[in-house]
């Protein structure tokens, strides 16, 4: 990695196209959590329940519980997973040729890189968003570090459930990427006229208009949230395996989903959630892409690369 303007630049793009898409959709996060895992509390409610729930027991504002260590996460992660996206893509194109699977691997590249730099930060965030108001284990970011590290095996148990993660990330990232890709070069060869228009910092560049870019984002959000999701729900329980009765069910990728399987089913089990994910992934990547598309668009970025 070379760190020059153009380098700050992309990495800037990156890191505040996930902090805009993370904050707006936090509560709908937490809730997910808290559905996912299905805690004593809430296990019983649909999301919109659910949520009031938390507003009436622990304040409005406890919706975005965990946000701070969401954003000192969130930050690096889609940095890295943008600039690595971006880099992964460049270098296919030019050694192999332009290819619609280019896309496919550079998102899936981008999305590994990515969580192996973030990951203990995501663990963190699924603790304390675990947590209800009155009965906190943890009293802040570096407590619940210091916790962790000291009664759960030291810097291992900052990994558990990344196997998940990574198997989860690789469909994720990946048709994410690709499917908004190919949309875009498919709209922009079509329709050039009523979904494209210039960049203006680069006027022999299209680019998708806003609106085009929103649901654009928003149906790659809701394909690859389909494909990827079972390995989202082992994951978090993997990661909040102390927190639940029977840890020992959810110490592996495999005896965790057969587990969930066989004691949830599909729909509540493997799949529990996935509407409050539709209703979260589905803003979040709409908001994640144009986002991205408008700052590469004020940097500068797109000129780089005719």
């Amino acid at each position: 990695m070379v760190f020059n303007q153009d380098t700050l630049k992309q990495l800037l793009a990156g890191g505040l196209t996930g902090c805009c898409a993370k904050l707006v959709i936090a509560p709908l996060d937490r809730t997910k959590i808290l559905l996912q895992a299905q805690h004593p509390y809430y296990r019983k409610l649909g999301v919109f329940k659910c949520m009031f729930a938390i507003c009436k027991n622990e304040g409005v504002t406890s919706l975005w519980k965990g946000t701070t260590m969401m954003m000192i996460r969130v930050f690096p992660y889609s940095a890295v997973q943008f600039y690595a996206f971006d880099k992964s893509i460049t270098f296919l194109d030019r050694t192999y040729g332009k290819t619609h699977m280019n896309s496919l691997i550079a998102g899936s590249t981008g999305g590994m890189c990515a969580v192996l730099a973030t990951y203990p930060l995501d663990l963190m965030r699924a603790r304390l968003a675990y947590q209800i108001t009155g009965e906190d284990r943890y009293k802040g970011i570096v407590h619940a570090f210091s916790t962790v590290f000291r009664t759960e095996g030291g810097i291992r148990a900052f990994y558990r459930g990344i196997t998940p993660t990574i198997l989860g990330i690789i469909p994720y990232g990946g048709i994410s990427f690709y499917t908004y890709n190919n949309m875009k070069e498919l709209l922009l060869k079509v329709f050039p006229k009523e979904a494209g228009r210039p960049d203006p910092n680069a006027n022999d560049i299209q680019v998708l208009k806003v609106w085009v870019n929103i649901l654009t984002g928003g149906f790659a959000g809701a394909v690859s949230q389909t494909v990827s999701f079972p390995m989202d729900v082992a994951r978090r329980r993997m990661q909040l395996s102390n927190e639940l009765n029977n840890p020992k069910a959810y110490t592996q990728v495999w005896s965790t989903l057969k587990y969930v399987y066989k004691k949830d089913g599909v729909v509540k089990g493997l799949y529990r959630g996935l509407s409050i994910n539709y209703i979260r992934v589905i803003p979040q990547q709409a908001i994640a892409y144009t986002v991205y598309e408008q700052l590469r668009q004020y940097f500068g970025l797109n000129k780089k690369h005719k």
